[in-house]
């Protein structure tokens, strides 16, 4: 445990920290040597980090593991042994250059796939969405309508002639009362008869 924590640190202060802050200084001072340098091991790095992951998985209890990871990560930015050049130049630039080809083809074709991918699911989440506030729309509209049919239309009508609500103030006309008697009573009859 305690070899992981330092490890860990190692590889942040050493493996990132300290490599991003003099990339930083390379940029500063726009010297080509040293942006070669630090892009050679920013990629040494970045497969190291890629590779790291699995080995962390299925190979951490062997002895010394990240005791070994430290001093890979020393070997990498030493200076008198340059592994990130030595490991770049020997391994990688050869093989990168041999796939290039391969592996744009490749990027590419994920590039488009992955665009369209997202386009399909885009439109298909889009659809579920519509659909889901159709449906809750529906069913609102549903419960409102079932919720007002639960009152009869005899509350309402004594609601009307209510004595609480025939005021002086609130009275309604001879005809206007009529009338919405009648509309009220057309309205129970064909309630009646729908669910009849």
């Amino acid at each position: 445990m305690v070899s992981w924590i330092i490890s860990r640190l190692v590889v942040l202060v050493f493996g990132t920290l300290y490599p991003a802050y003099s990339s930083y200084k390379a940029v500063k001072s726009k010297d080509v040597k040293e942006y070669v340098k630090w892009m050679m091991y920013w990629i040494i790095f970045a497969l190291f980090t890629a590779v790291e992951v699995f080995t962390d998985m299925f190979l951490c209890w062997i002895p010394f593991y990240y005791e070994l990871k430290i001093a890979f990560v020393v070997w990498l930015l030493s200076p008198y042994t340059k592994g990130s050049s030595v490991l770049y130049r020997k391994f990688v630039h050869p093989t990168l250059s041999s796939k290039e080809k391969d592996i744009d083809e490749y990027l590419c074709q994920a590039k488009d796939k992955s665009y369209d991918t997202l386009v399909h699911f885009g439109r298909k989440g889009l659809n579920v969405a519509a659909t889901a506030a159709v449906m809750a729309a529906t069913k609102s509209q549903g419960v409102l309508s079932d919720r007002l049919r639960s009152f009869s239309m005899q509350d309402l009508s004594s609601y009307q002639s209510d004595p609480v609500n025939t005021g002086p103030d609130t009275t309604q006309p001879a005809a206007a009362q009529h009338r919405t008697k009648t509309m009220m009573r057309s309205k129970s009859e064909s309630y009646n008869k729908a669910s009849s």
